[in-house]
């Protein structure tokens, strides 16, 4: 009753199930509450089988709101396998616009694998990663900047020590037809989903849809874009569901940040003024921005630089600014 988590679905049903995972979690309010995350179940036979989940943090709308349609558009008739969709996977940090859970402070994409008896995060990132994750053949998590970030319309993999798998990895990013493809270095014990996805024996693709804590023409767009030829791609649907089915102007330029060196920091308080733009090509020792201290009038501004040379990956949105806040990061473009 007060621990773990609890549901009723049934993977082999065919048809259309909405649910919920149920975390019991005790507060002032409710002291036998439960965390409710909604997941919606759809299959139609034997067949490929994707997770789509999106919410992983709160305030990241883009793949929120396209899964949210894709839950109401999606006719099992239309599929073949199994397509399973979480549009708002840390439930409480999107219904409080937050990045983090504010029941625990919990950041579900640091929180892999989790914990059956921890926190309401850390026992949902143990079940998907122990549970939900190896039900399914690929695992997509949708992501953008969130409130602070402003980010490059970027897919995203992780590195995979094998190297078979790890191809298949970046030919299914390339499928998504985002206009970058950008390769992670997090090691074998990520705190990720995508850590948690590659644990699991699924291959997995994320990336970063849009920034500001907001959703546009164009980062929806490109996230119905990115899900239908995922879809179509897997066999799991013969024609887009959620857009027109246009086609990426260019192939996917692909990337790497692997090194702390690759960012700029904040290391004092203060208020940034950025010199370059996302996406910006630069070089080691250009100008980045300045450092201003509106405390200290009397004190002008310090210019910072790039470490290294590269694609403006993100920026950080807000100007004021605390020790450790990354204010850009650098990409390296990829050959090949």
């Amino acid at each position: 009753m007060h621990t773990g988590l609890a549901h009723t679905l049934e993977f082999d049903r065919d048809g259309k199930t909405l649910s919920h995972l149920s975390i019991p979690f005790s507060i002032d309010r409710s002291p036998y509450f439960q965390v409710k995350v909604p997941i919606c179940l759809i299959r139609n036979g034997d067949g490929p089988t994707l997770l789509l989940m999106a919410g992983n943090h709160g305030d990241e709308y883009e793949g929120e709101l396209s899964l949210a349609k894709l839950v109401r558009r999606l006719d099992p008739k239309r599929i073949k396998g199994r397509i399973t969709i979480m549009p708002m996977a840390n439930a409480p940090a999107v219904m409080a616009a937050k990045r983090c859970s504010p029941l625990d402070g919990g950041n579900l994409n640091r929180a892999f694998p989790g914990d059956p008896s921890g926190t309401p995060t850390s026992r949902l990132a143990n079940f998907l990663e122990t549970e939900l994750f190896p039900r399914h053949d690929v695992v997509f998590d949708i992501h953008s900047g969130g409130t602070s970030m402003e980010h490059l319309p970027t897919a995203l993999v992780e590195r995979n020590a094998d190297p078979e798998r790890h191809r298949r990895g970046v030919e299914l990013m390339r499928t998504l037809g985002m206009p970058y493809g950008f390769i992670a270095d997090n090691g074998q014990a990520s705190p990720t989903s995508m850590g948690a996805a590659r644990r699991a024996g699924a291959l997995g693709v994320s990336g970063e849809f849009g920034g500001g804590g907001t959703a546009t023409v164009d980062s929806m767009a490109i996230t119905a874009r990115a899900l239908d030829r995922l879809m179509i791609a897997m066999g799991v649907v013969d024609a887009p569901v959620l857009g027109a089915g246009e086609k990426p102007s260019a192939p996917t330029r692909l990337l790497s940040l692997s090194r702390h060196s690759q960012g700029l920091y904040a290391t004092r308080r203060g208020w940034f003024e950025p010199a370059a733009r996302l996406g910006d090509s630069v070089t080691s020792g250009q100008l980045a921005g300045w450092y201003h201290d509106l405390e200290r009038l009397d004190v002008a501004e310090e210019a910072l630089h790039f470490a290294e040379s590269g694609l403006v990956l993100s920026r950080r949105l807000h100007t004021m600014c605390e020790a450790g806040d990354c204010l850009m990061q650098v990409a390296e473009p990829v050959d090949g």
